[in-house]
């Protein structure tokens, strides 16, 4: 994998809300800089063969428009790509539909920061159960993917290693640190602290399989 106290502290991490016309949402905002040039992070974010290696299999068409589907996870339509910069899509997960948006920036030939944004309306209800990490925490086992990924010249890890890694002890301290980072996101965003960081606790126990 790589370095993931480096990674931790890599990534940042916002909360806030936005006005939609089905009402209040809520937007959680991830990002990490890569050095990689530009097209590099680009072709490994949108090309089909290069996804896997990262994240997960995905099927379908990878173009405006069309239907695409993340094995074992969300599937939705591809609302707009403006290469090489960024594209957005519905991400449709359990009967629910939020939207993503990805922006890369170059910051010098070689180094690209990655930004994606998750925007999700969600009840009160269940924020305060368990808060941005729910999703969260998946995006930061994403982007520590595609740091691998990236850092491996296009190598990657294989499915099983990475599955085998989340459930190391190496991988638990990992979950457990960056649901802390979102929990603490979720203070500075306006959320109780209390409230927030016994969010964060549950998020860590569903990731982990250990008790809160």
């Amino acid at each position: 994998m790589t370095d993931v106290s480096h990674q931790i502290s890599a990534v940042r991490r916002t909360v806030g809300t936005r006005t939609l016309e089905a009402g209040e949402a809520r937007v959680l905002t991830i990002s990490q800089a890569y050095d990689a040039p530009l097209e590099d992070v680009w072709d490994a974010c949108t090309n089909a063969a290069r996804i896997p290696r990262w994240f997960l299999p995905i099927s379908g068409e990878l173009r405006v428009g069309g239907r695409y589907q993340i094995e074992g996870n969300a599937g939705g339509t591809v609302q707009r790509c403006d290469p090489p910069t960024s594209f957005a899509a519905t991400w449709e997960y359990g009967g629910e539909v939020s939207w993503i948006e990805v922006r890369l920036t170059p910051e010098s030939p070689q180094r690209t920061r990655f930004e994606l944004e998750h925007v999700a309306h969600v009840d009160d209800e269940r924020w305060l159960e368990f808060g941005p990490g729910a999703v969260g925490v998946g995006w930061d086992l994403g982007l520590l993917g595609l740091a691998s990924h990236l850092r491996a010249d296009g190598a990657g890890v294989r499915p099983e290693e990475a599955t085998a890694w989340m459930g190391s002890e190496e991988g638990r301290r990992f979950m457990t640190a960056v649901s802390d980072c979102w929990g603490e996101a979720s203070v500075a965003g306006g959320t109780d602290p209390d409230a927030a960081r016994a969010a964060a606790a549950r998020t860590t126990a569903a990731y982990t399989g250990v008790p809160a």
